[in-house]
């Protein structure tokens, strides 16, 4: 008898290759998904930080499977709310996931949330101690003479508290950070600002057009410390001024977590040596309005405001500055030629006040005589997710259910040849990038 087994072995083998292939497609979270995920989410999301859910291991993130697809889909997660298709796209603090990355988590999802090999974790990642200084021991640390006792349950808490740091001498900062030392579970975000000791109580002084000089308790700003941010390193030679007597201002964004909680902070400079003066001094500032007008069920409510730029100028980075019903913001460039130009757009959610820092090798170069064009949002309708009361009229104030409307920005004037030689190597860059291709 006469046995063949061509069509057994062929079956197995279209089979084999069928399963091998099926597996080489499906998208598993120990192999495609928990590398993203450690990358962009984890900083954030993993045990004892404020985040709702931790996405360390494949248990603790499965449950949120459909909630994450719909948010990075969205582009909601990782809080990055540039606009993609409009003006620089380069930023040193891109926290943002790529199409690719975000296609992977999709299909992820829709393949059924997979767990896939556990041999295929990457090491599980190690976090920095909540109390380490990324800057090095800081020359000078400035802590809250006491604690802010946040109660265990009540409203959102904006307090500003001045601190005296005892500054005898002007200095130049070189890099800078905020920790949170106490109660950081309760803190969404620290704003400091500088504080001229000439400065009373809270007002605005007016410069160039729209510019606001904010001086008193809220006073020039400084940094700022949001969830997941780290130390803001500025580049050799250049670097922030704190002049002698001044003080810094604390603005607290505090939220009750059930529990009386005290909360403290600490603020590190590392300072240059002194009497050492950089060749760029960094200033930062709003280009804003403090005129509101938002009447009831209003969506799309736009603000205009200008900055002239006296010399060429390096923009460092652009932070929008809005309330509960900001929409969105944009920062034109206008030269002196008439040209415009678009620099970031960027939708606005008040609860993540994120701070755009341009890369060095894409931070706009702006010619003297160029002027700053801000252009602002406001969303009174019930479509604002965020709007306590679409009925109400709202106008400028400093109060959360008030409203703002402003650019936060960082830049330094330059001489007009370290202009023209920057543009120039940019140029000579650009070209050498188009021969190559």
């Amino acid at each position: 008898m006469k046995i063949t087994f061509g069509p057994l072995v062929y079956l197995a083998a279209v089979t084999l290759i069928s399963t091998a292939a099926l597996a080489q497609d499906q998208v598993t979270f120990t192999k495609n998904v928990a590398p993203i995920f450690q990358e962009h989410c984890q900083n954030c999301h993993h045990v004892g930080t404020v985040a709702p859910m931790s996405l360390v291991t494949y248990e603790q993130a499965r449950p949120w499977a459909r909630a994450i697809k719909q948010r990075v889909s969205a582009r909601e997660m990782p809080p990055w709310f540039i606009d993609r298709n409009v003006g620089v796209q380069h930023f040193n603090n891109d926290e943002s996931l790529t199409d690719e990355e975000i296609a992977t988590i999709v299909k992820w999802v829709d393949g059924g949330a997979l767990q896939g090999n556990p041999a295929d974790m990457p090491p599980a990642r190690q976090f920095a101690d909540d109390q380490a200084w990324q800057i090095g021991k800081p020359d000078l640390i400035i802590s809250l003479p006491k604690d802010v006792v946040v109660k265990a349950h009540g409203a959102d808490w904006w307090p500003d508290i001045l601190v005296d740091p005892g500054l005898t001498e002007d200095r130049y900062v070189q890099a800078l950070q905020i920790i949170p030392t106490k109660g950081y579970n309760v803190i969404h975000h620290i704003r400091t600002s500088l504080v001229d000791q000439g400065a009373g109580t809270r007002h605005s002084g007016q410069l160039d057009g729209n510019v606001q000089l904010e001086v008193g308790e809220q006073g020039v700003f400084l940094n700022e410390y949001a969830i997941g941010k780290g130390a803001d390193v500025f580049t050799d030679g250049s670097g922030r001024l704190i002049k002698a007597g001044t003080k810094v201002n604390f603005q607290f964004h505090l939220h009750a977590n059930g529990t009386e909680t005290p909360a403290n902070v600490a603020l590190g400079l590392k300072l240059y040596p002194k009497g050492y003066t950089p060749k760029h001094v960094i200033t930062s500032l709003t280009v804003g309005v403090n005129e509101v007008d938002l009447r009831p069920h209003e969506a799309n409510v736009r603000s205009d405001a200008y900055m002239p730029l006296i010399k060429p100028a390096r923009l460092l980075s652009f932070q929008p500055h809005l309330h509960n019903r900001g929409k969105a913001e944009c920062l034109e460039a206008i030269y002196p030629s008439g040209k415009t130009e678009m620099l970031s757009c960027a939708r606005f959610e008040f609860n993540w006040m994120r701070n755009y820092v341009y890369s060095d090798d894409a931070a706009p170069l702006l010619p003297a005589g160029t002027i700053l064009h801000s252009i602002m949002w406001h969303d009174n309708s019930d479509q604002s997710r965020f709007n306590p009361d679409p009925d109400a009229q709202v106008t400028w104030g400093e109060r959360t259910i008030d409203e703002m409307a402003s650019a936060w920005l960082s830049y330094y004037y330059m001489s007009e040849e370290d202009f023209k030689k920057e543009v120039e190597a940019r140029k000579a860059e650009h070209s050498k990038l188009i021969s190559a291709r």
